[in-house]
């Protein structure tokens, strides 16, 4: 049970060739994704609609593509232009189509209805490409149903245990209770933890002087599942707005749904330019990476618990009150859509 009237992101920008075919399925179906000549996005159903081939078994020809198995070339409006050994063309010889929008580095694809396809839906990940912030684009791949991950994103208590040596370094942020309040589309999840240990690739970026910082972590969680994050820490004792000593951060992540029990997961993390160059951007991107295995290697374990025994009930506790609304919103807009 999809929500389909919406953005979801298919891949970075860079995934995409200038001359070739990109592959990847989303929602359970299959998608080809390619360049036209002026370099815009295409992405069609990547599924022939004569013997059902996957067309990223072909080959890309101009701004069209043709299938590998028969030959029957398709436009980029997923309508079949040629087929060797007719003189016409069936008129029901075509594939889908789907809008595509390219923001701040993310391709992102509609999957629902085209003619609701609205641009003002996407979300502002604005630090994937902003001159003033450095990351490095990340992706991982899932074998574990999106929703779980959205849970994980949305108790960020986990990072005093499943993160004790990377992210979190302090048992006091599952002990702080976050502010949450609704935005349009989604939460906004605050919490502050005062007077911790600074994780350990922070006093890389900055001289705490072996002191502790207050740190931040405040984001918005939007449908279908995107974290656009602002966080950081300054040193205790600094007054609250005083940046000249602190660790500025900005996240983007966002969760699509390969399948119902795969997920791809887009992800960045980025820092103030001004706090360091390329080797501060590699280390923090590394530190991401093995923080980010942590979470798969426990989701992934949670995800054969359930299927295991699928009937066993959870314990609601406080800490799950973002993600239990978030649930609810999710399924009241996939409820509204099929109405």
């Amino acid at each position: 049970m999809f929500l389909r009237n919406c953005w979801y992101v298919v891949a970075w920008d860079h995934e995409i060739p200038a001359d070739g075919l990109f592959n990847r399925t989303v929602l359970g179906e299959p998608l080809l994704l390619f360049r036209r000549a002026d370099g815009r996005i295409v992405a069609l159903e990547d599924r022939c609609c004569h013997r059902l081939a996957p067309l990223s078994k072909g080959r890309k020809e101009g701004d069209c593509v043709r299938c590998g198995y028969h030959g029957l070339k398709f436009n980029a409006e997923g309508a079949c232009v040629e087929v060797p050994g007719l003189e016409s063309v069936p008129p029901k010889a075509r594939v889908r189509s789907y809008p595509v929008a390219l923001r701040h580095k993310w391709v992102f694809v509609w999957m629902g209805d085209p003619a609701r396809a609205d641009t003002a839906l996407l979300p502002d990940n604005f630090s994937c490409d902003h001159p003033d912030w450095r990351n490095i684009p990340g992706y991982l791949h899932y074998d574990t149903p999106q929703l779980l991950i959205c849970d994980n994103l949305l108790d960020f208590s986990h990072l005093s245990y499943v993160h004790e040596k990377t992210l979190g370094n302090s048992t006091a942020i599952a002990q702080v209770r976050p502010e949450i309040e609704k935005v349009p589309r989604g939460l906004r999840v605050s919490r502050k933890v005062r007077n911790v240990p600074p994780p350990a690739y922070w006093a890389r970026a900055r001289d705490f002087g072996g002191g502790h910082v207050d740190r931040w972590f405040i984001y918005d969680f939007l449908l279908p599942g995107t974290l656009l994050m602002h966080s950081g820490g300054r040193p205790t004792g600094d007054a609250e707005g005083d940046m000249r000593r602190a660790v500025e951060l900005h996240s983007c992540q966002t969760l699509t749904p390969e399948t119902e029990t795969s997920t791809h997961y887009f992800f960045q993390q980025s820092h103030r330019a001004a706090l360091g160059g390329e080797w501060l951007t590699q280390m923090i991107h590394d530190g991401l990476l093995v923080a980010f295995e942590e979470d798969r290697a426990m989701i992934t374990a949670q995800a054969r618990n359930i299927e295991r025994g699928p009937e066993a009930p959870m314990l609601p506790l406080a800490m799950d009150a973002a993600l239990v609304q978030f649930r609810r919103l999710l399924a009241q807009a996939v409820e509204a859509e099929q109405a």
